[in-house]
């Protein structure tokens, strides 16, 4: 089976290094160690890793939380935050990325490879159920008879192009709106 990867994302070469050392005894490979979060971005697209461990403070420069955003967008890339910070204003800008963990510093191997493990099957479900929607939306816009869903309530929730046609109707001015 092919070793995780995982790219570290942390201004402290010691606390990376201490990372990188138990991350590799818990048989995962460490893509890079990234002190900034430029060298993350960068990190990133010459070798993606499975996931990230983030520190939300980098020093100068991008902070944790917005190179995490960029990793998500750009790449498809989660993260898991391990960091010291656990006050309310930074957990609620970390979950505008939202990650797959957040661990707070003291933390023990066996609840870092618990959270790295629980959040590498999460991100796994969630590509499964990405990939499963995609196909159904291009089969749905594929087949040649009109088709319109609607939600438990009636409300119209999608038309396929065929639809669209017949009724003269756009996607956006009846989303939402009762199928009679």
């Amino acid at each position: 089976m092919e070793k995780k990867k995982v790219l570290i994302v942390e201004d402290n070469p010691i606390v990376a290094e201490d990372i990188k050392t138990a991350l590799q005894g818990m048989g995962y490979e460490v893509t890079a160690t990234a002190y900034s979060g430029i060298d993350a971005l960068k990190s990133a697209e010459l070798e993606p890793p499975d996931i990230a461990l983030m520190d939300i403070r980098l020093g100068k420069g991008m902070n944790g939380i917005d190179t995490a955003g960029e990793l998500k967008q750009k790449y498809g890339i989660s993260v898991i935050y391990l960091t010291a910070l656990a006050d309310g204003d930074t957990l609620a800008r970390a979950k505008i990325t939202e990650p797959y963990g957040y661990i707070v510093n003291p933390f023990d191997d066996d609840e870092l490879k618990s959270v790295i493990e629980i959040a590498l099957y999460k991100q796994e479900s969630d590509r499964k159920v990405q990939d499963s929607q995609q196909w159904l939306q291009t089969t749905l816009n594929s087949i040649g008879d009109g088709v319109i869903a609607t939600d438990g309530n009636g409300n119209i929730t999608f038309m396929n192009p065929v639809a669209v046609e017949l009724t003269g109707w756009s996607q956006n001015e009846v989303a939402g709106k009762p199928l009679e």
